[in-house]
């Protein structure tokens, strides 16, 4: 019995080893700089605004840090950011670019996506709840959606999406 626990103690270690190193590897694919257009909506209700997007990542075996900037016709250039680590089972951090202040994240990886839950800092499109994938796309794409609620419908509907590529 204990011979068997010691057994599966280490393959349990093993198996960890293995996740971690997979997802440092995917982190790090995300390092270097980025360039796209995307859409966003001021809320869930507004017609999309066509955005161009330059973004800078660092990462790390543990981190992925994303700094950009996106500009939408002449009405608005915000700068938007996501600081993300992880402890090897979840992805937790921060989101900065929103109107309401930085915003907590936290979630997994499925496939090649982070899905993070967002929690803003205060209530849009009638909660403080939505959800950010960070999707690599092939060798040199990543892709950013922000999805959330529509308070009207209940139905989730997608507020940003920009695809990246390298430049």
């Amino acid at each position: 019995m204990t011979k068997n626990l010691g057994l599966l103690t280490a393959a349990m270690l093993c198996i960890a080893g293995s996740a971690q190193a997979a997802d440092g590897a995917f982190l790090k694919s995300f390092a270097g700089s980025w360039v796209g257009k995307g859409t966003v909506k001021t809320d869930a209700d507004s017609k999309p605004i066509k955005i161009n997007c330059k973004f800078a990542s660092n990462a790390t075996e543990s981190s992925l840090s994303l700094d950009g900037k996106c500009t939408g016709y002449v009405v608005f250039s915000r700068a938007i950011g996501a600081d993300v680590k992880t402890n090897g089972k979840t992805y937790t951090g921060t989101y900065t670019g929103s109107s309401t202040g930085p915003a907590g994240l936290s979630g997994n990886r499925s496939g090649n996506a982070l899905v993070l839950g967002i929690h803003w800092a205060k209530e849009v499109n009638g909660d403080r709840a939505a959800q950010l994938r960070l999707e690599k796309v092939g060798d040199d794409g990543m892709r950013l959606t922000t999805i959330d609620k529509d308070p009207a419908t209940g139905k989730n509907i997608v507020i940003s999406q920009i695809n990246l590529s390298r430049p």
